[in-house]
């Protein structure tokens, strides 16, 4: 994780605690959005840098569907765990009264990891 992405994160938090619970789909839709972008950007990158290295004649025996596509998956695994553990972190590090709040954003970006991971999933 970039320092700019804890910034945005910190940022995002922030923001929670000033405006109150009356918004906390707002920001927690924010974050999600923004988190689910950098994962789609490197999800990007490293599918670009396959179909680059991918010989220019297919070989004579093409690979199973489920093995070529075995490291892209890897990668965004282990993407969604930095990032969901970074931001868990973020959400739990910021004392906060309000246990709740923290419990639900938590919960949301799990949620959003575990969706963007099972849409990749079905899209292969």
């Amino acid at each position: 994780m970039t320092p700019d992405q804890r910034d945005e994160i910190t940022a995002s938090v922030a923001a929670h605690e000033d405006l109150g619970p009356r918004y906390d789909a707002a920001v927690a839709e924010g974050l999600v959005e923004r988190i689910g972008e950098e994962i789609d950007k490197r999800v990007d990158a490293r599918l670009r840098t396959m179909n680059q290295q991918a010989p220019a004649t297919p070989p004579a025996a093409p690979p199973a569907t489920h093995a070529r596509g075995a490291g892209s998956g890897l990668v965004l695994g282990i993407v969604s765990l930095v990032f969901g553990t970074g931001a868990t972190s973020v959400v739990l590090s910021n004392a906060t009264d309000n246990a709740v709040a923290q419990t639900l954003m938590v919960l949301l970006i799990w949620t959003a990891i575990a969706v963007i991971n099972v849409a990749n999933a079905r899209r292969r």
